[in-house]
């Protein structure tokens, strides 16, 4: 048997070299699990293969780690195989696997570690999947290359053969039996325990990296069309229409085929290829960071929403390739049906896109097909991902959420989904947005040119490198604990055949939408483009000495280090001197004669980039902007200062609940970079310095055009007292207009209707205006208050500007 054991192992290793291309997760388990290189290691797998085995082995080889081959010598006179295994396969005529030796090497184990409890056993569970098919509910073909069977060793064959480049090996956190050991278990229970322990992470693992089998799409139409709403809602239709039922039905089946995705392993598979390569054409590099996140609730068994901002076209395909990489089945994609054009819309549905119209009002029958398809997702158990901006933002601000989606979620949970459910905002940003150019000529009235096979074409033919791309995984939010927070009566509205939506719906739907759009821009990554777009842009000729730029992004990225906004930003890793030499690669900036400047067709571009982060210079900027206007100050009146403005960027800019502590960590920040003296009393006065005050100056002017919005827009409301409020949107954009032509201030949304529309909606939320008897809008005394701060901190040239303007339009 040895001889037999060692020329299969032998064939094995062979066949790896020729046959396997193993993805290996986390990238570095030594480093993310701690482990000990020194220490007795055994691996705990599912299945005893001899091509398992050799796929590990070779892993382990490059780590550094014991080899699985071997054994352990735990008890003086016995020696442990490092691999334990929860089956063998099964003999090739018959039904039944020998069972593996794993219960007699935990045996042992447990043995070893009551007669030396100081033993640092590590046990790690390797889970080796080959490919990524989940198989059918009605087992075919396709379930021969699945995990949904154990293999014999021949059909293991034809999975290595024609899996092989799709082997994926996760380590996971070596088991802990601490918790084991100290139940009041006996001793020959343990191993039996050690193993369902195993068994059930296993069933976690596979769940994660494949997701649930798959129905077919007859079948499926078939249970959605049976659903009680679907066949109420039909026959309502053919009231309505005054056509017969199968006639109603045929157009309730036409729906579903507009909506329904058909997902596919092998266009899955075809498209990894195809994206790998695109993201090399187009891309520096892909950073990702924060996954541990969506590694944790899948384990746990979470069911998983992905909620990304939305910056361009290529979200679907980047976000999608990520979660696919990081060893998880990829998402159902909630897609705008204006994507469901030829080839596009076919691809899109076999990876996984279900289409969704922009509205859903007028159609009964539509959004009842829609919501019970939502719901049959989730309580199969599959993964969903949609944009709650509803589009592509334009201006680089995430947009205000739309709730559709979102209350269609909380209303399937209604429908009793035995699992816990998650939402993981996502930030997406990008060094280069391919569509940039078209989001201005649309901000500028341009109409919005249809999605077409001509336009992929066209942005094909048109590739080039675009710097890095970001994603940001969030905190996530989980809705069962958050509506046991906030709305602990939910569960009575539980029933599987409920049709009201709950009058606490809406509310909570809004409040959690808000607490989305806030994580995900907790979550943002600072790179050198839009750091450097956030400088140049402030300045009065967009350019600044090579020294200058660098001084600037020293104390930045120094500034966001000392003074973090949240736990989740990501900082760029290379040094002032690599980010400007990387983004003058990048086409946007140029340095001539030592002076960085930003290209002339690139200047009003930058300012999307800028937008992707400005709400993380909200509070240093406003800081700054007080410290220079004051000249002296303590913190106090900075902690006052930035309480006043702050209600107004959070509405904005959807940023977290305000922490004084973090007030305080910019002040000191400041300080310690030798801006500003602090002294025992936090009395503040800026540094005699003249680059001191350039900085502090270059960082204040962050905020000049929103400041100046503001004044605007709060300012004519000051000023007569009361006012309607389509006037006050009017007024407020053509006086906008002019400011920006006086100043000239190159900022899109600057006077965009939708940008001051926001603004005054805030005003309102806030209480700092209120409604009178004529439904006009009325200014309030806090109102009042906050226009005196804005209009300190304006320069005396600007403030004029809008008074002139102010008095001329009374």
């Amino acid at each position: 048997m040895g001889v037999v054991k060692f020329l299969v192992n032998g064939l094995a290793q062979l066949a790896n070299k020729l046959f396997v291309k193993t993805k290996l997760l986390p990238d570095d388990p030594i480093k993310q699990f701690n482990l000990d290189v020194k220490a007795p290691t055994f691996y705990i797998s599912r299945l005893n293969s001899a091509a398992d085995l050799a796929s590990l082995t070779t892993i382990c080889k490059q780590l550094g780690l014991p080899n699985p081959n071997g054994t352990e010598r735990l008890l003086a006179d016995i020696n442990v195989e490092r691999y334990l295994c929860l089956q063998n396969t099964t003999p090739l005529f018959g039904d039944v696997a020998k069972q593996t030796n794993a219960l007699k090497q935990g045996e042992v184990l447990f043995q070893a570690l009551q007669q030396n409890p100081s033993l640092n056993i590590q046990i790690i569970p390797v889970s080796i999947l080959w490919g990524r098919n989940p198989g059918k509910e009605k087992a075919g073909l396709g379930t021969l290359l699945s995990h949904s069977l154990t293999p014999s060793w021949l059909r293991k064959i034809f999975v290595v053969l024609l899996s092989g480049r799709g082997n994926l090996i996760r380590f996971s956190q070596p088991l802990d039996l601490a918790p084991l050991l100290s139940r009041k278990t006996k001793r020959q229970d343990l191993p039996h325990a050690l193993l369902r322990v195993a068994r059930f992470h296993f069933k976690r693992q596979k769940l994660a990296a494949t997701g649930p089998k798959l129905p077919s799409r007859d079948h499926l139409f078939q249970s959605l069309l049976a659903a009680p709403h679907v066949k109420q809602a039909i026959s309502d239709e053919a009231k309505a229409k005054n056509i017969s039922e199968i006639e109603a039905k045929k157009i309730a089946q036409q729906l579903l085929g507009e909506i329904a995705a058909n997902y596919n392993d092998a266009m899955i598979s075809i498209g990894d290829r195809i994206l790998t390569w695109l993201w090399t054409k187009l891309y520096n590099g892909i950073e990702v960071n924060y996954t541990d996140k969506i590694h944790e609730l899948a384990h746990k068994g979470h069911e998983i929403i992905y909620v990304p901002c939305h910056r361009s076209h290529m979200d679907y395909l980047l976000l999608t390739y990520v979660i696919y990489h990081q060893g998880l089945v990829p998402p159902h994609i909630a897609a705008g049906v204006n994507l469901n054009f030829w080839p596009a819309g076919p691809i899109f549905r076999r990876s996984g896109a279900f289409f969704i119209r922009r509205t859903f009002q007028g159609n009964k029958l539509y959004s009842t097909i829609f919501r019970e398809y939502l719901s049959q997702l989730f309580i199969k158990g599959y993964s969903i991902k949609f944009y709650t901006e509803g589009g592509r933002s334009r201006t680089g601000r995430l947009l205000p959420p739309k709730t559709g989606m979102l209350a269609m979620t909380l209303q399937a949970m209604l429908r009793d989904i035995e699992r816990p459910v998650s939402v993981v905002p996502v930030y997406i940003g990008y060094e280069h947005v391919m569509e940039v150019n078209t989001y201005l000529k649309e901000l500028a009235g341009s109409v919005k040119a249809k999605e077409s096979m001509f336009g992929i074409i066209k942005t094909i033919k048109n590739l080039k490198n675009y710097g890095h791309g970001y994603v940001n995984f969030g905190e996530p939010i989980n809705l069962n604990q958050y509506l046991n927070q906030h709305q602990p009566d939910w569960r009575a509205n539980i029933d599987s055949n409920q049709v009201q939506k709950p009058q606490w719906l809406n509310s909570q739907v809004a409040a959690i939408s808000n607490q989305i759009m806030t994580h995900i821009n907790s979550a943002a990554a600072l790179n050198s483009v839009n750091l450097l777009a956030i400088i140049l842009l402030q300045t009065e000729q967009k350019a600044l000495s090579q020294s200058q730029t660098i001084c600037q992004l020293n104390f930045y990225l120094q500034l966001f280090k000392d003074a973090k906004y949240s736990d989740t930003i990501s900082m760029p890793n290379k040094t002032a001197q690599e980010l400007l030499n990387h983004a003058l690669t990048l086409g946007k900036f140029e340095l001539v004669d030592d002076i960085v400047a930003i290209n002339d067709k690139e200047v009003i571009l930058l300012n999307y980039y800028r937008n992707n982060i400005i709400h993380l210079f909200a509070v240093p900027s406003l800081l700054a902007l007080h410290i220079i206007r004051a000249r002296t100050t303590n913190v106090v009146d900075c902690i006052e200062k930035v309480k006043t403005l702050y209600p107004l960027f959070a509405a904005e800019w959807f940023m977290s609940p305000l922490d004084e502590q973090y007030i305080t960590s910019v002040v000191t920040a400041f300080a310690e970079q030798g801006l500003i003296s602090l002294d025992a009393n936090n009395n503040i006065s800026i540094s005699q310095s003249s680059s001191s005050y350039f900085i502090l100056d270059l960082l204040g002017r962050v905020l000049d055009c929103t400041l100046q919005r503001y004044a605007v827009v709060i300012g004519l409301l000051t000023e007569q007292s009361r006012m309607d409020k389509s006037d006050l949107e009017s007024s407020s954009h053509l006086l906008a207009a002019r400011l920006s032509k006086l100043h000239g201030i190159n900022t899109p949304e600057f006077y965009d209707q939708k940008v001051l529309t926001g603004l005054i909606a805030g005003l309102k939320d806030l209480n700092l205006v209120e409604l009178n008897e004529q439904n006009q809008l009325i200014s309030t005394e806090q109102l009042q208050h906050t226009s005196a701060v804005i209009k300190s901190l304006l320069k005396p040239p600007v403030l004029l500007s809008i008074q002139n303007q102010l008095s001329g339009h009374h």
